[in-house]
């Protein structure tokens, strides 16, 4: 299994010196790390930032999410068939939301040969305190990105009065209790932080309440295998019966009368089925909060 994370955050955060650091400090760990990164432009600037020596993947205009994540699945496959790598770190744009970000990530192709670790986010002190300021729909995004994140940098620090980074920790506290939050300057993270994330559920509900407290966080993912088949009705009563902190699903469906599992897709309420032609595992991925305590149709 390999380590994955992602690094969300507002654009000019802190992310490129977020990953800079982070990176330094597997190499010193003996640790090889791979990245992808996702750019709005058309210009690699941030893969500048990034070593000779490590495998890197980019995307250009587009982001990971939405039309970008059959890219982003292509890109992960490509450096699991390619190249040796210890540990994955996904750079995400700063306009991408990070449920989004997650389920490009996770796809039922690799998702046993890779753990997601977590969300790491980073977030702009100044402009926290600054965000009436912004537009309603950045304002939104920027508060998301903090909301999912699983470890939380409040970044720039240093910009900030005593009171002012009080009062940003305990506002960010309000949005998103479940993360810890580290304050920092020039995204300067320490590696065993990163390393105690834990972000993807386990399949079975026995092993989630035996696990450690706090490891399993707020927003995961979680890999079911189906062992049965269903009528396509069925299934979609299933996804109707669903809270609405399931986010997404992804994977393949046994569906009764054909041969190949079906490319079953899910996200704001809507279903998609794509017939394959090749026989894929009949797997699903769930993306959401409280994900674990989910009664999966067909699971036993």
């Amino acid at each position: 299994m390999k380590d994955v994370y992602l690094f969300s955050g507002f654009l000019g955060s802190g992310k490129t010196s977020m990953l800079t650091h982070v990176l330094k400090q597997f190499k010193e760990k003996g640790l090889k790390p791979a990245v992808i990164m996702n750019e709005l432009g058309k210009l690699p600037f941030d893969s500048q930032a990034v070593d000779e020596g490590i495998p890197l993947k980019e995307m250009l205009e587009g982001c990971i999410c939405c039309s970008g994540a059959e890219k982003t699945e292509a890109q992960i496959q490509s450096l699991l068939a390619d190249n040796e790598f210890d540990v994955l770190i996904i750079e995400t744009t700063g306009a991408a939301h990070p449920v989004e970000a997650l389920d490009a990530v996770y796809s039922p192709l690799f998702a046993e040969s890779l753990n997601i670790k977590g969300i790491v986010t980073v977030a702009d002190s100044k402009l926290w305190l600054e965000r009436a300021m912004l537009t309603p729909q950045v304002r939104s995004l920027f508060i998301e990105q903090i909301r999912h994140a699983h470890l939380l940098l409040a970044n720039k620090m240093d910009l900030l009065t005593e009171a002012e980074q009080a009062k940003v920790v305990f506002e960010m506290q309000g949005v998103n209790p479940n993360a810890f939050i580290l304050q920092t300057t020039y995204g300067k993270v320490p590696l065993n932080l990163l390393e105690g994330l834990q972000a993807t559920a386990q399949t079975s509900k026995e092993d989630v309440q035996s696990a450690k407290i706090g490891t399993q966080l707020h927003l995961s993912s979680r890999l079911v295998e189906l062992k049965k088949s269903f009528s396509q009705e069925k299934f979609e009563e299933w996804v109707r019966s669903l809270p609405s902190s399931v986010y997404r699903i992804k994977g393949y469906v046994p569906i009764e009368g054909i041969r190949n599992p079906m490319l079953f897709q899910y996200a704001y309420g809507l279903v998609q089925w794509i017939p394959e032609y090749i026989k894929m595992p009949a797997k699903i991925v769930l993306i959401g909060e409280n994900i674990q305590e989910i009664d999966v149709i067909g699971e036993k």
